[in-house]
């Protein structure tokens, strides 16, 4: 029977993601792992990522504990030499890794403004870097830079957090404009707020918690399970034809007018 649906499964694929230790990054690497991913779950902290290691072995698949910290690039040359020895292939990278300091643009140093470039730009680049080009000696594969709608829209997480992220968005396009060749896929994911661990004490501000569902249509603060269908989508064959494209999972939020 003729059929159209692709499959949305990641069976026998090795998803790499980033910042894995906890929040976002552990949900995605077990959603990954559901959809029959085996998972490197890569973050600075042994703790956080044997947790998140323990969890995606708990589905029944493979995980691959790897201790790096995304802001150095030797360590990030030494993590894919050991996730290809390890693991044999990567198949989907997840950019995830990230930061922030909320400072008011006349308050923001140096050091501030490098530590969060480093982190959420410059880690994400070299890491694509390296990861891709494992991804053309197997063939291809997909990357997925989590980036914010703060990349795309001027908000109160500061000027710094969102030229990052900016950055982000349009270093997938030139990415994927410059690896469609080698048939890498390069996207990204632009979520609003979400329940986490680093977002709890915001969220439980009932002032600033009205001001954000003032600004979502669908009233709502985002659940990481509305993450991880994007994230799967766009690791999965479902993709395939997908790529320079940034997907705000957002509530609606950066479509929002006045």
């Amino acid at each position: 029977m003729l059929s159209y649906l692709p499959s949305f499964e990641l069976t026998n694929q090795v998803v790499v993601v980033t910042g894995a230790g906890k929040g976002i990054g552990r949900a995605l690497a077990i959603g990954a792992a559901e959809a029959g991913a085996d998972v490197v779950v890569l973050a600075r902290t042994e703790a956080d990522i044997q947790e998140t290691a323990g969890l995606v072995r708990d589905v029944g698949r493979k995980a691959y504990p790897i201790i790096a910290d995304i802001t150095k690039e030797s360590e990030l040359t030494e993590a894919v030499q050991q996730i290809e020895k390890e693991a044999g292939k990567i198949n989907v990278l997840i950019n995830n890794a990230g930061m922030n300091i909320r400072s008011k643009a006349s308050d923001v140093t140096e050091v501030e403004w490098t530590q969060i470039f480093q982190t959420n730009l410059q880690g994400a680049f070299f890491m694509s870097q390296k990861c891709a080009e494992v991804m053309k000696e197997g063939g291809g594969g997909k990357i997925i830079n989590i980036s914010s709608v703060a990349g795309h829209v001027a908000l109160r997480t500061g000027v710094v957090y969102a030229a990052s992220k900016a950055g982000m968005i349009q270093m997938t396009k030139n990415l994927a404009l410059e690896w469609a060749e080698n048939g890498i896929t390069v996207n990204a994911i632009g979520p609003w707020y979400f329940r986490t661990p680093l977002t709890e004490k915001l969220l439980q501000d009932e002032q600033y918690l009205a001001d954000i569902l003032n600004r979502t249509p669908m009233k709502r603060v985002g659940e990481l399970k509305d993450l991880v269908g994007a994230a799967v989508f766009l690791s999965s064959e479902a993709s395939n034809y997908i790529t320079g494209q940034t997907l705000f999972v957002d509530g609606g939020m950066t479509s929002y007018g006045f």
